[in-house]
């Protein structure tokens, strides 16, 4: 099928209020058209061939890599929100391509050391405008990443870009100066935003009962927790606990993804939501959850600060990763001649804290312990 015959289906099948390709505002370089790709399918692919991408593989969600094999990781965590925004965005005949590659792009600016990494560069560069990781992805995809001859960057649509910056949760809250901050993000960014929260809460609830950080009685407390449960073991009263767990998980994201869709159907409906204009024009959120199902949203958050990431052996991970993250800067910053040269030989307006940032930033944590290890362990090879 045709790239233009792809435009036509989603002129005819997607809501009046969806993205869609054709009417896209385009690329700072411009480029030919690809015959039968979108210009969102085609950006889709860039993202998943870029390096930044790859290195997800081997950054931390929670759980630093080498903590064990079953745990989230950067990477596992970007395919599951790119996963439930899929499905959302399906389900509200929005534009899956353009959700898809916003999701799989949204975290690619991430430190190593997840949060505790983000946390230490920002300080680290308090003095130069600090360090935000939505800010850092457009910068890999606009500047970092190099792969073609006739552009720096992967040269994405404007709407990838777009959406990147103004992906907002309770950990992330760019600023977005240079893309019209006086108009409302598109709903397929709207869907990310939502995507990334369900697929936290959900991913971490997981990964703290296998790591043992949480117990069968910490989890009970939680409302929602405790109703899935019994429902699954009213179901299936003999399964191991590992099961019963990775069911009520299972459970959880299809009642989040349920609620966000009904919900937002019914806003939709409600603000009059007609077009593209209405959306842009929009001051309120326009996507949500139901009254309900926020307030266990928000319990669970909770109880995850509370009993999960304030858990010593998580607070002990957060500050080995920022002692790490600040002997790094400290002294690529007393000596960047320390640095390989590929590091340097960009010319950066920012100085070179800003090439040291992005050095760092761009590093998994697997690479982060050798060069720690390689530069302050007098029998480490170099």
């Amino acid at each position: 099928m045709l790239r233009n015959e792809l435009e036509i289906i989603e002129q005819k099948t997607l809501a009046p209020y969806a993205f869609k390709s054709a009417d896209s505002r385009g690329r700072k370089f411009d480029e030919e058209k690809h015959p039968y790709r979108t210009d969102f399918q085609r950006d889709r692919d860039r993202i998943i061939h870029s390096t930044a991408f790859r290195r997800l593989e081997y950054k931390t969600q929670v759980f630093v890599n080498h903590e064990g094999d079953h745990f989230r990781t950067r990477l596992t965590h970007t395919i599951e929100v790119s996963q439930i925004s899929r499905t959302i965005a399906r389900a509200l005949r929005l534009n899956e391509d353009l959700t898809e590659a916003i999701a799989l792009a949204h975290d690619l600016g991430h430190t190593p050391f997840g949060h505790s990494g983000e946390d230490a560069l920002n300080e680290l560069m308090a003095d130069t405008g600090g360090f935000e990781h939505n800010r850092q992805s457009l910068r890999v995809i606009d500047l970092l990443e190099r792969r073609y001859p006739q552009f720096k960057g992967l040269n994405l649509s404007y709407e990838i870009r777009e959406g990147i910056v103004k992906h907002e949760t309770d950990y992330d809250n760019p600023s977005h100066q240079d893309f019209r901050p006086d108009e409302a993000p598109l709903l397929e960014c709207q869907i990310v935003n939502f995507a990334d929260e369900i697929a936290y809460n959900a991913h971490d609830l997981d990964d703290g009962l296998e790591s043992g950080l949480l117990s069968d009685d910490d989890v009970n407390q939680l409302g929602v927790w405790k109703e899935l449960s019994i429902q699954v073991k009213n179901s299936y009263p003999d399964l191991p606990d590992g099961m019963r767990h990775r069911q009520v998980v299972r459970l959880l994201l299809n009642m989040e993804v349920t609620s966000v869709v009904g919900q937002s159907l019914s806003n939709i409906a409600k603000l009059g939501i007609k077009n593209i204009d209405d959306v842009r024009a929009c001051k309120s959120k326009i996507l949500g959850f139901s009254d309900d199902m926020l307030e266990r949203h928000k319990e669970i958050k909770k109880f995850l600060l509370d009993r999960m990431y304030r858990h010593y052996r998580m607070v002990r991970m957060g500050d080995k990763a920022k002692r790490i993250m600040r002997e790094l800067f400290e002294t690529y910053l007393k000596d960047p001649n320390q640095m390989p040269s590929s590091a340097l030989e960009r010319e950066e307006p920012l100085g070179v804290k800003k090439l040291i940032a992005d050095y760092i930033a761009g590093m998994t944590d697997r690479f982060a312990l050798q060069e720690y290890k390689k530069l302050f362990d007098p029998f480490e090879r170099v």
